[in-house]
């Protein structure tokens, strides 16, 4: 029996089902105030990929967590929701940030513009001086900035070059500011992991491009949630960037044949071909991976070039972690246990397009920004509720549609040859439903049991 009180107990005990990090190891624990209270952070990008992670690990770490969302909802739907303070609004807005950043001592900054389309670059430089102004004005201690891995003075991909500017940005701002580089990152879920799974698995003899003979340094997610969570606590008033990597430095095509050999697959025989340009690539990828060629796009263009860490500078103010850094081969070990239970926290299908200057605000009426159509159906059965929930909360996915399953195919092919993602995006989990997750072409905006 716990005692009544104990606080630090309590605290592990409510994360045990994180995997490492958990956030309430010794070395990851917020350290108080001055004033004796525990720390407030704000998280921007708590519903993607590594801040829908981050969060229940800032929590057992001991933190107080706000986050900044445009849709209540997917939050809601967190077990760790009523947690956290929830902040309706947008990065992009002055209003909703200036509200967002007050009494904040750390601000972690995960939003990028992957999928924005055309404009993608003057979103994020947008985004990134509203912060910095924000941040500055709200007197916050630290800005802890995820950013991309890449090599210097060398001509950059568009994506990546976007995300040196919102650096620099951050970095030229009166607020100190930890920039983590990381590249690939490695982890159940993540856009970069599924495309190397699925490629691998669907492939045996692949053409592909030149750059599979490139260098890349993989990071696994739980190597880039500590090192995000460790960077809190470095007491010093920091300003700089940092390149954070895995223990492995490996061609892309050494990473196919690793994650083959870790998924009991035979050896993948790659052919690499001069003239596939990134474009064709991207489109190639979308055609053989669940990744829309619209994610893809940037993740291609990104391994144009080697993507190796240039310093290890990061291990004068953080430590490695007492595991040590995971390994390629193990994270991909880790990555396929998670999905082999269904224990995926969060997942690249999850993430959302940055809306459009035409789309609500958080301030609008619900019903702001689009035209819904309801089509409501009844069909009376003596099956019990549970038993109902479980067969509608498995649709879609692997599992597929109980009724004209032909036609839900065409369906698919459909949208893949408009440039959707068609029904290969999949589900987060096969036998679990929250709102906002993605299942195939379809998205979840409520989930009721009863």
């Amino acid at each position: 029996m716990r005692r009544e009180g104990d606080a630090e107990s309590l605290r592990v005990a409510e994360h045990e089902e994180l995997t490492y990090p958990r956030g309430a190891e010794d070395e990851l624990i917020a350290l108080p105030r001055d004033d004796g209270r525990l720390p407030l952070v704000l998280v921007l990008g708590g519903t993607g990929y590594v801040g829908g992670r981050l969060i229940p690990r800032l929590l057992a770490a001991g933190y107080r967590v706000r986050v900044l969302v445009r849709s209540r909802e997917r939050i809601l739907a967190m077990s760790w929701a009523h947690k956290v303070e929830i902040c309706g609004g947008d990065a992009s807005e002055a209003l909703s940030l200036r509200r967002a950043c007050i009494g904040v001592d750390t601000l972690y900054y995960l939003v990028h513009s992957m999928t924005a389309g055309k404009d993608f670059a003057a979103t994020d430089r947008a985004i990134a001086q509203a912060v910095a102004t924000a941040a500055a004005d709200a007197s916050i201690r630290r800005i802890i900035y995820l950013g991309g891995l890449h090599p210097k003075n060398t001509k950059l991909s568009a994506h990546l070059d976007s995300r040196v500017e919102v650096a620099k940005i951050l970095l030229d701002s009166s607020v100190p500011t930890i920039v983590l580089q990381a590249g690939v990152i490695i982890g159940s879920g993540s856009a970069s992991f599924e495309m190397v799974r699925h490629l691998t698995e669907v492939l045996p003899y692949m053409p592909a491009p030149k750059w599979v003979r490139n260098f890349i340094q993989p990071i696994a997610i739980r190597g880039v949630l500590y090192y995000l969570l460790a960077a809190a606590r470095i007491i010093e008033a920091l300003n700089r960037e940092f390149d954070i990597g895995g223990p492995d430095v490996l061609r892309y095509g050494q990473m196919m044949n690793a994650y083959a050999l870790e998924a009991g697959l035979p050896q993948r025989h790659i052919a690499a071909l001069p003239v596939l340009t990134p474009r064709l690539a991207s489109h190639w990828v979308g055609l053989v991976t669940p990744v829309p060629r619209q994610i893809a796009r940037p993740l291609v263009e990104s391994l144009q070039n080697d993507c190796v860490m240039s310093e290890h500078d990061i291990d004068q103010w953080i430590s490695p972690p007492p595991p040590g850094l995971t390994n390629y081969r193990a994270a991909v070990r880790f990555a396929l246990g998670r999905i082999a239970v269904d224990g995926i926290e969060t997942s690249w299908v999850d993430t959302r397009v940055p809306r459009a200057p035409s789309d609500p605000l958080p301030s609008d009426p619900v019903w702001a920004g689009r035209k819904v159509f309801t089509d409501d159906r009844s069909l009376e059965t003596s099956a019990t509720q549970e038993a109902l929930w479980q067969v509608i909360s498995q649709i879609g996915g692997a599992q597929g549609w109980y009724s004209a399953q032909t036609l839900w195919s065409l369906r698919g092919i459909l949208d893949r040859a408009l440039g959707g993602v068609g029904l290969a995006r999949g589900r987060r989990t096969s036998s679990q439903v929250r709102a906002g997750d993605a299942i195939d072409v379809w998205r979840v905006e409520l989930a009721l049991r009863s």
